[in-house]
């Protein structure tokens, strides 16, 4: 998936769901939800390019199919990760819900030290 401009990147994440293991370049959503595989292959869920130009964006190929003719267990394990990635909300929720709770336990602190100062 090369591209300069990539406000959210839904085809990665559909590849992903699917066993498909994304080559992008580090731009936008690509950047956002593609972790770059580790050297060794046991890490990561893609392949991102160093840069948008079109040599980075093949040398991060190039390693995607050295890995996949080199290490068939360790391109299995590179799907299985990339199909177990969950792009739904309730992370994002429960993070939110996390934050707001903080506030609002902060805000009552805040407001019982006031009222104790208006005494």
């Amino acid at each position: 998936m090369p591209s300069r401009f990539e406000p959210c990147g839904l085809g990665q994440m559909i590849a992903l769901r699917y066993g498909a293991v994304p080559v992008v370049t580090p731009t936008g959503g690509l950047k956002d939800t593609v972790s770059p595989v580790s050297t060794d292959g046991h890490g990561g869920v893609g392949f991102v390019a160093d840069r948008t130009e079109t040599w980075a964006f093949r040398s991060a190929l190039e390693r995607a199919v050295k890995l996949f003719r080199s290490d068939p267990d360790a391109w299995r394990a590179l799907q299985r990760r990339g199909m177990a990635l969950s792009f739904d909300w309730k992370e994002s929720v429960r993070r939110y819900l996390d934050l707001y709770r903080l506030a609002q336990s902060k805000k009552r602190v805040e407001a019982f030290a006031a009222k104790g100062r208006a005494h």
